[in-house]
């Protein structure tokens, strides 16, 4: 008598991909390599500088990784969707978006250019919408948005307002979206920072500035790039996931 034993294939993991927006330079840099040290598949999206988005994509691949660099201004539909596009087409799908690309132009509300505040406002505001807008249409379940705020929306430092503002309203609708994406089994946060030695806080200020911001949170120093890129990874992980509809104030401890 022949006895026939079926064997079940085990099933393959399948593979995370992470879409991260200035994902070449300051935290969006740190996040790109923080996910992809955690077995993403990263997609780094730049605006203009190709060097360092092939820099960053070389430093993940060096070290046995998955990554590749896509031109996109998050603030055209057309492109990001191309963007989405193109991560499907190499990856499969997407289950994290992260939208690090950002601006940040300080003076007093009574000086500030009007232009420039357009300009800053369709990065900041129109910019992480339109990310969000794709990535509603196209995370997997399972999957995560987390946007960037900023401590200065609760801290209100004088030169802030319009930055502030335009981050006020990325944690607004970060809110509202977890709540319209019920049922889909997908996250919606926001991480805001502290002060973060990065070229977007250090230009501009001066060293007494920037010694007397590093004095403000209790642990009494600048957040690094990688003391945020942390945070975020963890709300990408299945650890994180309970998490939904929050916006975590990262920046050791200033009120």
């Amino acid at each position: 008598m022949t006895t026939t034993t079926t064997v079940t294939p085990k099933t393959v993991a399948q593979q995370r991909v992470a879409i991260v927006t200035g994902g070449s330079r300051g935290i969006g840099r740190a996040v790109s390599l923080k996910l992809a040290a955690d077995g993403f598949a990263v997609v780094v999206n730049f605006a203009g500088d190709t060097a360092a988005a092939d820099e960053t994509v070389e430093s993940i691949t060096a070290r046995g990784g998955q990554a590749m660099a896509v031109a996109a201004d998050v603030a055209d539909e057309v492109a990001v969707a191309a963007l989405f596009d193109r991560t499907e087409a190499q990856y499969g799908g997407v289950d994290v978006v992260v939208n690090s690309a950002g601006r940040m132009v300080l003076s007093p509300i009574v000086d500030f250019d009007l232009d420039v505040l357009d300009q800053l406002h369709r990065t900041n505001i129109r910019g992480t919408f339109v990310m969000a807008q794709q990535a509603a249409r196209r995370l997997r379940a399972g999957g995560s948005f987390v946007g960037m705020s900023t401590s200065v929306v609760g801290s209100q430092l004088p030169t802030y307002g319009a930055y502030a503002a335009s981050k006020g309203a990325v944690e607004a609708f970060t809110m509202i979206l977890a709540r319209e994406l019920r049922g889909r089994d997908i996250t919606v946060n926001a991480v805001a920072p502290g002060p973060t030695a990065t070229s977007l806080f250090l230009d501009g200020k001066t060293e007494e500035q920037i010694d007397t911001l590093a004095k403000v949170p209790p642990l009494q120093r600048l957040g690094t790039p990688e003391d945020i890129a942390h945070v975020i990874a963890f709300l990408a992980s299945p650890g994180g996931h309970w998490i939904n509809g929050q916006i975590l104030r990262a920046n050791g401890g200033m009120v």
